[in-house]
């Protein structure tokens, strides 16, 4: 049989397959090769430490930052829940409407109790208002009209006088409706808050003092039966609780004669202002959990936790924005020394704090 096929080598083509993505471990036996694939080290020898990378550093302590503000928060959420809010009276006298994003006013009132603990212990009697404050609050921004407390202002039925009196009258209650009635100008008092001047200190203690900027020489005589004198120079002084309580309640000044309630109502806002600088403070990251429950102990209010914490972060982040001082036409010369504010100033007042 004659064989026909064309001699040498046949004619195909050769193809070659593609490496298998998986073929060097397949190959291997082992991960050695899928980890050299992916460009990951060598499995560590057993017994051998791990290296201690910048990234691996960075890491943990991330982890532990956020822990820390975690337990600030909750430490925070559970002392004002656990916390005594204000009277149903107060909540009723509350305007509604306002919000804490778009904007809300907020009546801060700094009082003294006069019996069992407070810092007067020899008087008796309701708490008097020794300062008076409203804080117009929104997402990002924060401004602030400090009243002077001897203001002289119409108590609804009990006749005009002092607007602090309104508070030893009837309370919080009482102290919404006067100063919306005294400032006018459709101002609506959404929320409020109580500051009770004796666990004050403690919360300046746990942020680590506070620094204030004394315009004069304070040289008081005693008052309140707690201080035997209050001396502090002038300039910038670095003050623990109780000095902080005791600049901000100084009433006479022999050293600076002139000063009056706007002096007064001054002094107070350094505290204020030492409070925010301090709470944003990096040093006071570390006290940040026992900052947290001492905050919500030191006042009463009607909102509760998320309120106050977002109150409390605007007005950390609210930037250096001076207090407001609702300015008097004259001074000591209304009924029983008051002062006397011009419904003018109360409309230009109420259009800088809802407004700018």
């Amino acid at each position: 049989m004659v064989n026909d096929r064309p001699q040498g080598p046949p004619e195909y083509k050769v193809y070659r397959s593609r490496r298998r993505p998986l073929g060097g471990l397949r190959r291997s036996g082992d991960l050695q090769g899928l980890r050299q694939r992916l460009g990951r080290r060598r499995e560590r020898e057993p017994g051998k430490r791990r290296e201690l990378s910048l990234g691996r550093v960075l890491k943990w302590v991330a982890v532990a930052v956020l822990g820390w503000l975690l337990l600030s928060l909750v430490l925070f959420l559970i002392s004002a829940q656990v916390e005594q809010g204000v009277s149903d009276n107060a909540k009723q006298a509350l305007s509604g409407g306002g919000s804490l994003l778009t904007g809300s006013n907020i009546l801060v009132i700094g009082s003294d109790q006069r019996g069992g603990e407070s810092i007067d212990k020899s008087q008796t009697g309701p708490a008097r208002a020794d300062s008076i404050m409203v804080v117009h609050s929104a997402f990002g921004s924060v401004r602030k009209l400090s009243i002077p407390r001897d203001s002289f202002a119409q108590i609804p039925g009990h006749g005009a006088q002092k607007i602090n009196a309104a508070y030893a009258i009837g309370g919080p209650a009482l102290m919404i409706e006067t100063v919306e009635g005294f400032m006018g100008n459709d101002l609506k008092i959404n929320h409020v808050i109580e500051v009770d001047f004796k666990d004050f200190p403690k919360l300046i203690d746990a942020l680590g003092g506070v620094t204030v900027d004394n315009k004069t020489k304070i040289c008081s005589p005693p008052f309140d039966n707690f201080w035997k004198g209050f001396r502090l120079p002038k300039g910038e002084q670095h003050l623990d609780g109780t000095k902080a309580l005791g600049y901000s309640r100084v009433r006479k000044n022999p050293c600076a004669p002139n000063e009056n309630d706007l002096d007064r109502a001054a002094r107070q806002q350094e505290v204020l202002d030492g409070i925010r600088h301090q709470l944003v403070s990096p040093t006071t990251f570390f006290r940040l959990p026992l900052v947290s429950w001492r905050a919500p102990k030191a006042i009463r209010s009607d909102m509760h936790g998320p309120g106050l914490l977002a109150v409390f972060t605007d007005l950390a982040t609210s930037g250096t924005g001076k207090t407001m001082v609702l300015e008097p036409s004259c001074l000591s010369c209304g009924p029983g020394s008051s002062l006397m504010v011009s419904p003018g100033a109360r409309r230009d007042a109420v259009e800088k704090l809802e407004n700018g």
